[in-house]
């Protein structure tokens, strides 16, 4: 049959990965760096997709393609959250009720803001454990008047100073929305609505899919209902910041 379905235009795809993950029917996915539409009768033309694509790559064409079929893409989504249930038992099963490294933690060192170290000496500057955005709780009893740092992971890697520029006298949670392949929306909802938050920084890299941590952040913002003070700092592949 003839009708509306998306293509995908691989030489401008970056690779980010936020059309697959706005695909509510798994109909994309990032094959050797570039999205792919592997189901076609999965693809409802709806479009979702487009918006999030950063470079263009996406586009509406009418051509022959198979039927949007509903009932496949129930039963596929079905199967992989079975999957997911199942491969969180096994986890389970091998560490115990939870992961011993998740265990929630906080710390005492050195971490009011006005602390001053030697040039010759660093400290850490993260006051709390777990710092990932998956495993964080979204109800610690750490977020209370808390300053809230929201960072990717590439951030500490790029900028050298990010403990004493960023992450000093705030609460740290960092993610990859690439890696983690997933929308932290409504986790940061939650943390941001629930909790005595301050203030947010958002620190994120120049990459395409960083983008993807700061919707993120500010759609929490938004959703809070809070009016909480806020910036975005963004690091360079070469560890400037850039605004």
């Amino acid at each position: 049959m003839i009708r509306k379905i998306i293509h995908i235009n691989e030489e401008k795809c970056n690779g980010c990965g936020l059309c697959a993950e706005a695909c509510h029917e798994g109909a994309i996915e990032i094959v050797d760096g570039k999205a792919k539409l592997m189901r076609e009768d999965f693809c409802d033309g709806f479009g979702d997709c487009l918006p999030n694509c950063p470079t263009g790559a996406i586009t509406f064409e009418e051509r022959e393609a198979p039927a949007y079929d509903e009932e496949a893409v129930n039963k596929a989504k079905k199967e992989a959250e079975i999957k997911r249930r199942e491969k969180m038992s096994e986890m389970k099963h091998e560490h115990g009720a939870a992961c011993p490294g998740s265990k929630m933690m906080q710390f005492r060192q050195n971490d009011t803001e006005n602390t001053q170290v030697s040039p010759a000496r660093s400290v850490s500057r993260l006051g709390q454990w777990p710092c990932q955005i998956k495993l964080v709780p979204p109800r610690a009893p750490f977020f209370d008047g808390a300053k809230l740092l929201i960072a990717a992971d590439c951030t500490a890697y790029a900028y050298a100073n990010m403990h004493e520029d960023f992450m000093r006298g705030k609460i740290t949670i960092i993610g990859c929305p690439k890696l983690d392949a997933v929308d932290y929306t409504d986790k940061l909802t939650e943390i941001i609505r629930d909790n005595d938050i301050k203030s947010v920084t958002i620190v994120r890299m120049e990459v395409p899919c960083c983008g993807g941590l700061q919707r993120a952040a500010e759609n929490a913002l938004r959703s809070s209902g809070k009016f909480i003070p806020w910036q975005v700092v963004t690091i360079s592949r070469d560890g400037k910041i850039l605004d």
